[in-house]
């Protein structure tokens, strides 16, 4: 790993987020040194940056003066992250160093729960009084810009910080110098509780195209705006939580992927493979209790691994689509009977062609009997596999746990166990004279 610390020519001319790039791999404390090399704003931006982990670690490195400048000059948002993330001590020490404002400002921030959209947002959100005249309002946002995230959308609000509208800076500008600000908001824009799940805030700027979704407290009352790029920043994190879940790997694995030791990659993946070791155990089970059937009709051992892999394949197919499509909002529980019933019509049609396609193969293997054996076993296991992977994730939702959790590695044993019983059930059945 390079330890060089980067001429400060060449730091200022990479992008920051360039810049982070190279500094990630990077020791912090030399990482530190770097930073320390450019002028405060871009210090700030390009720490912003880097990933989470790396914050703490360059942070541990720098004296706490120099932090508390930094913290000062980083948004509302990232500084009340990177406050979250500090060690009791380091924050103590800071909370001395930093002005009574930002200190305030931060531990407001911070008090939010994780995952929620009052952890996320940001209180620097341009503001205007609706007795304003357009001229007079642009003239007010000119005075805000310098501190605020943004002022592309300013939020009207009452004496009481109730919102009342949005307009925007396109439209002040358009709009006659005396028309007034009452006149040119949009009323009762979507906005999204403090205390809600940040993904729900997500949801609301892609939905609506916003550059930023409002923020309110318990009493109706405007404390932030969640922006269109930390809305970004939500719904990648929600997705790859979702794909970690569907792996069974849980969740905080990718992000440390490219650093993980050995013994981390093992503590995070054991877990599930051998309780499914253990769940597969009834495969086994189930095979032995028909060994008779199989040793008086060795082609079924041909087919076996054909039949368990579609039916786990089915089910991870429908579990994947149905949890993506409980995270986005699109189906809720009281979508599922509908969905069942249109995932068993799929499912049969999707078992019958699969069918079609195995019968030949049956009958060359083993005759008419194994290959009726093996089409009927290949409709009822995809039919199976399919209703248990779009269930699950329902069952999960009516338990209060996370439909994600309904992974891969799980369906596709349960998949497994159903293809093994139905299977040796069916020839059992078909063939015992």
């Amino acid at each position: 790993m390079n330890s060089a610390t980067l001429p400060p020519s060449a730091a200022e001319a990479l992008h920051p987020a360039d810049l982070a790039t190279l500094l990630e791999k990077r020791e912090p404390g030399t990482a530190w040194e770097t930073l320390t090399t450019l002028p405060l704003p871009r210090r700030a931006e390009t720490f912003g940056y880097l990933s989470p982990a790396c914050q703490a670690a360059v942070a541990a490195f720098s004296p706490t003066p120099a932090l508390a400048e930094l913290l000062t000059a980083m948004d509302a948002d990232e500084r009340a992250d990177l406050w979250a993330r500090l060690p009791e001590e380091a924050r103590e020490a800071l909370g001395r160093a930093l002005a009574a404002a930002e200190r305030e400002d931060i531990r407001r921030l911070a008090a939010y729960p994780p995952g929620t959209a009052g952890a996320v947002m940001t209180s620097e959100y341009a503001v205007l009084s609706p007795s304003l005249s357009a001229r007079d309002a642009i003239e007010a946002l000119r005075g805000q810009a310098a501190t605020k995230e943004t002022i592309s959308v300013a939020y009207v609000l009452s004496s009481e910080r109730r919102l009342l509208g949005t307009v925007t800076l396109e439209d002040l500008v358009l709009s006659p110098a005396a028309l007034g600000v009452a006149a040119l908001m949009r009323p009762d824009p979507p906005s999204v509780g403090a205390d809600e799940p940040a993904p729900d805030a997500a949801r609301l700027v892609q939905r609506y195209d916003l550059p930023a979704v409002p923020v309110l407290d318990s009493t109706g009352a405007m404390v932030g705006i969640v922006t269109a790029d930390d809305a970004m920043d939500v719904a990648e994190a929600e997705a790859t939580e979702d794909f970690e879940k569907a792996g069974g790997t849980g969740a905080g694995l990718v992000a440390e992927m490219g650093r993980a030791s050995v013994p981390l990659l093992y503590s995070k993946r054991v877990g599930w493979l051998v309780a499914l070791v253990f769940a597969n155990i009834l495969s086994g089970a189930g095979i032995a209790a028909f060994e008779e059937t199989i040793s008086a009709n060795l082609a079924l051992v041909f087919f076996l691994p054909l039949l368990i892999a579609s039916a786990g394949n089915a089910g991870s197919q429908a579990a994947t689509l149905t949890v993506r499509a409980m995270a986005t909002g699109e189906v809720r529980m009281a979508d599922w009977g509908r969905l069942i019933a249109r995932e068993a019509l799929v499912a049969l049609a999707l078992g019958v062609t699969m069918a079609v396609a195995v019968a030949g193969i049956g009958v060359w293997r083993g005759g008419a009997e194994i290959a009726l054996v093996v089409a009927l076993t290949m409709v009822l296991v995809v039919l199976a596999g399919s209703l248990v992977g779009l269930s699950l994730p329902f069952l999960l939702d009516r338990l209060r746990l996370d439909p994600a959790s309904a992974s891969a590695p799980l369906v596709t044993s349960l998949a497994d166990i159903a293809g093994v019983l139905v299977y040796f059930s069916i020839a059992a059945a078909v063939l015992k004279g």
